[in-house]
């Protein structure tokens, strides 16, 4: 029996139709958020832009550190290159919404020289032609196709912003680390060099009887122990200058250098921004948004995974020109419409609709955990910057008290009113004070880091990239 093919079309259209409207529907991708902070904001009322935050803790070398990482840091070129690259889809997904026109042109010449009876005279064949296509986008295909393309490469756009406020965060907490080891450094220098004094001293005094040589010989271990921490200190500071030479991607000389112009202080920020309402804290977030930039491209891929479940028209057409010495000149053409109906694929259209969907749904169970990290990062750094903060006054006040109290001893000990026992205990007393003081500063330095980048650091857009994305060619 002989089928007409519009009677096909007629019956096959309407049963697709009829199943794509039994498709999952989608889920919310909209998490829970609590409107306010459980912990203390630590600003104290005061605020400045995340953008100019940096500025605040006034230190020039370290601002000298970051404009050379966000120029030389591999992982922030990367996230350049992933943007070129996710614009270039763009553009070839939005090609599909244009016609396409082919041409080609070919120009020979032959003949035979074999005997008198097969021997023709050499003559010129020449070939042009152009073949035209156009899929009809009817049921929003290619448009679904370009919209998830252009969410990706926002997407991409936000996540050189991440790269960009990680790597300032990870090269500002290695700083704030560099310059507390320095300190620490220094700290044990000092005390090495008056225990060098003291053991000199007790080799006097041991000499004429005065002492035992046991107070000698802790005179000497405890020298010993110090030059052994100073001597692990120094590696630590080492490992830092390493950690930020790998970082800025710079000459380890010329780091070098620009740390030694640096003030020896361990940096703290004057004042932050933190918007009271965690909602549109997360906003400020580059991993968020990127993460709910892949939540509306799977929505556009679900859309395209459907429309394919349709029928498809496209449009073709074709003409070409020959012309050769024996047969003359010839001009065929050709144009007409085509209709691709699926009707029995194996259930591959619709098991690629489930996956989509799949994969939406795995985009928003990725962005509603990201959103919980988020809130978690925030609320943590604030507990840690209010403890550090608190901490600070107390551990100066030990630190100062306990060093006056070694300097009594010490001057009882250089009368005879004190041991040396009596004296070393004291001496790692206000040692271990000022060291605490010392770590304390340097870890509420690097707290206050974590909760710049929890925020979403300060991301405005630079050369190199942007913080926006147009629809037009690039």
């Amino acid at each position: 029996m002989r089928v007409s093919f519009p009677s096909i079309a007629i019956v096959t259209v309407p049963v697709l139709l009829s199943g794509c409207t039994a498709l999952v529907e989608l889920k919310p991708s909209r998490p829970v958020v609590a409107s306010y902070w459980h912990e203390t904001l630590p600003h104290g009322g005061r605020s400045a832009d995340l953008v100019d935050w940096w500025a605040s803790f006034n230190d020039p070398s370290l601002a000298k550190l970051l404009d050379i990482a966000e120029l030389g840091n591999p992982t922030i070129q990367e996230a350049v290159a992933n943007i070129d690259k996710a614009r270039a889809s763009i553009d070839t997904a939005r090609a599909g919404l244009f016609p396409s026109l082919d041409g080609s042109a070919s120009v020979t010449r032959g003949g035979n020289k074999g005997d008198d009876l097969n021997r023709a005279r050499a003559g010129i064949s020449k070939s042009g032609g152009l073949d035209a296509s156009w899929e009809l986008d009817l049921f929003g295909k290619t448009k679904n196709q370009t919209q998830a393309a252009i969410a990706r490469a926002q997407g991409k756009v936000w996540s050189w912003h991440d790269a960009r406020v990680s790597v300032a965060a990870e090269l500002g907490d290695y700083y704030v680390q560099y310059r507390a080891c320095r300190q620490l450094e220094q700290r044990y220098r000092d005390e090495l060099a008056s225990q060098k004094e003291t053991i000199r001293a007790t080799e006097r005094s041991a000499e004429s009887g005065f002492t035992s040589a046991a107070d000698l010989a802790l005179s000497r271990a405890s020298a010993a122990t110090s030059s052994s921490s100073l001597t692990s200190q120094h590696g630590a500071c080492e490992i830092l200058v390493k950690s930020m030479v790998q970082l800025t991607a710079a000459d380890e000389v010329s780091i070098r250098k620009l740390l030694d112009r640096g003030t020896r202080r361990i940096p703290q920020p004057s004042v932050v921004r933190i918007t009271s309402v965690p909602a549109e804290a997360l906003r400020q977030r580059p991993d968020i948004n990127a993460l709910e930039a892949e939540v509306a491209a799977t929505i556009s891929d679900v859309g395209a995974a459907k429309a394919d479940l349709y029928p498809s028209l496209s449009l073709s057409g074709s003409i070409s020109i020959s012309e050769a010495t024996v047969t003359g000149r010839s001009i065929p053409w050709s144009f007409g419409p085509a209709l691709s109906i699926p009707i029995f694929d194996g259930g591959t259209r619709r098991a690629a609709v489930r996956s989509a969907v799949a994969d939406y749904d795995i985009a928003v169970a990725s962005y509603k955990s990201g959103v919980l990290q988020a809130v978690s990062d925030v609320e943590t750094a604030l507990v840690n910057v209010n403890t550090a903060l608190k901490r600070i006054n107390d551990a100066k006040i030990a630190a100062d008290n306990y060093q006056s109290y070694f300097r009594s001893i010490d001057e009882k000990w250089k009368s005879g009113g004190a041991s040396i026992l009596d004296r070393e205990e004291a001496r790692r007393s206000a040692q271990s004070a000022a060291i605490t003081l010392i770590e304390i500063r340097r870890d509420a330095g690097r707290y206050w880091i974590a909760l710049y980048k929890s925020l979403g650091g300060g991301w405005s857009a630079t050369a190199g990239a942007s913080n926006t994305l147009t629809t037009g060619t690039h």
